[in-house]
């Protein structure tokens, strides 16, 4: 990935979208690292992170990860999922966070050089090419070595510049010590005495 250092970048993360691509290439996204190679490389004016959640839900898995990042320099934008029943009855939500990122991108474009894009949705094209007409360029993170892949050709082939995340993995993945703090000390003994 590239960048000039005087570069005024935006990173725009689309959370559903990218956390599946990780999930598909097997490896969790440390967050802190990810911003600070980003604060490293260029001038970094915004962070932004995407999620829909459910309001029903006492605890979600995904508050955790919410609360963090709002305390550490990211802008969260979350909205509701919408409810709705299948065609056999089950209950499901759904959820698309593209019009709040597209607009957020327009927005930013007259102050920004470069935007990372972190999302491999087919729908943000457009927003991608009319980031593009205001004179910044686009980078987009996503996979094309999942099965399937997770960027769509079209928003691949719009952007500057792609980057596949496994390539970016060593950079911004989550080590196993990380992932053994953020365990409950139960679970940490019970595989500590698993493994002697």
């Amino acid at each position: 990935m590239h960048f000039y250092p005087e570069d005024r970048i935006a990173v725009f993360i689309d959370g559903a979208n990218f956390y599946g691509a990780a999930r598909a290439l097997g490896f969790d996204i440390d967050y802190r690292r990810m911003h600070e190679l980003f604060t490293k490389k260029a001038r970094l004016l915004r962070i932004a992170y995407y999620t829909t959640f459910t309001d029903d839900q006492d605890y979600s898995p995904l508050r955790p990860l919410i609360d963090w990042l709002d305390y550490n320099g990211f802008m969260l934008v979350t909205k509701p999922a919408k409810e709705f029943t299948d065609a056999t009855g089950r209950r499901r939500f759904k959820g698309s966070m593209d019009v709040e990122i597209a607009v957020d991108m327009l927005e930013v474009a007259g102050r920004v050089d470069h935007v990372v894009l972190m999302s491999g949705d087919g729908d943000l094209r457009a927003a991608v090419e009319a980031v593009q007409r205001k004179g910044v360029r686009v980078t987009v993170v996503s996979t094309l070595r999942s099965q399937p892949p997770m960027i769509a050709d079209e928003l691949r082939r719009q952007a500057d510049s792609f980057v596949d995340l496994q390539d970016l993995a060593p950079l911004v993945q989550r080590s196993q010590a990380a992932r053994d703090e953020a365990l409950p000390a139960r679970y940490t003994a019970a595989s500590t005495q698993d493994e002697a």
